[in-house]
């Protein structure tokens, strides 16, 4: 379970492969729900990415 501004690191992420190996922060206040299809929100990952949908296994917590 992850909490809003978490710091997380993507270790994959099926929607956006692009975007594993970075490091970004967790945007959901309460656990996703089906209209997510049960994914985490995570932004501030770079640039020219934006916000992407993870699964929770797809995530670790970094300490940060």
């Amino acid at each position: 379970m992850f909490k809003a501004g978490e710091a997380v690191l993507i270790v994959s992420c099926a929607d956006a492969p692009c975007a594993a190996g970075r490091k970004g922060k967790i945007v959901d206040e309460v656990a996703p729900g089906p209209l997510t299809n049960y994914r985490w929100t995570v932004h501030k990952i770079g640039i020219l990415i934006g916000s992407v949908l993870c699964q929770g296994h797809e995530l670790r917590k970094t300490g940060n």
